[in-house]
């Protein structure tokens, strides 16, 4: 990690709520924003304001979310994202961010990232595909 990242940085980003990020399962007139699409954005949101602060070969995944959906955003509205960096223990980051519509607070969420080195995780994952080709017989 560069130099400059401390608890208290913070980072705001906006997102359009379109068609993609709604829940469509009670019919297009009480479509709204999903849950799972808020928790996607928490995520990115907090990757995003790391990856300034990366170095060449890093980069990070998440491993815990808690959400708080609060309010209902509409189609067509904009969220606003606002992270927080609460804690930071290499290789793991804590995050508090804050998602509000134009009229609401619609969510609240801590999350968990952990900076990885793309390489050593290329491997890891190289290990686990040759460990599930063996268990089914493809090796």
């Amino acid at each position: 990690m560069k130099d400059g990242l401390k608890v208290g940085t913070t980072y705001t980003t906006a997102r359009d709520i379109d068609e993609g990020r709604t829940i469509g399962f009670m019919g297009d007139a009480l479509r709204v924003y999903a849950t799972p699409r808020m928790v996607h954005d928490v995520e990115h949101s907090c990757r995003e304001l790391l990856l300034q602060f990366h170095e060449e070969g890093e980069d990070s995944v998440g491993a815990r979310v808690e959400i708080d959906h609060l309010a209902p955003t509409l189609l067509g509205q904009k969220v606003t994202l606002h992270v927080t960096v609460t804690e930071i223990a290499l290789p793991r980051l804590s995050f508090d961010v804050e998602v509000k519509d134009e009229l609401d607070t619609v969510g609240r969420a801590k999350h968990v990232r952990f900076v990885v080195d793309t390489s050593k995780q290329a491997a890891r994952l190289a290990k686990k595909q040759d460990r599930l080709k063996a268990l089914r017989g493809e090796a």
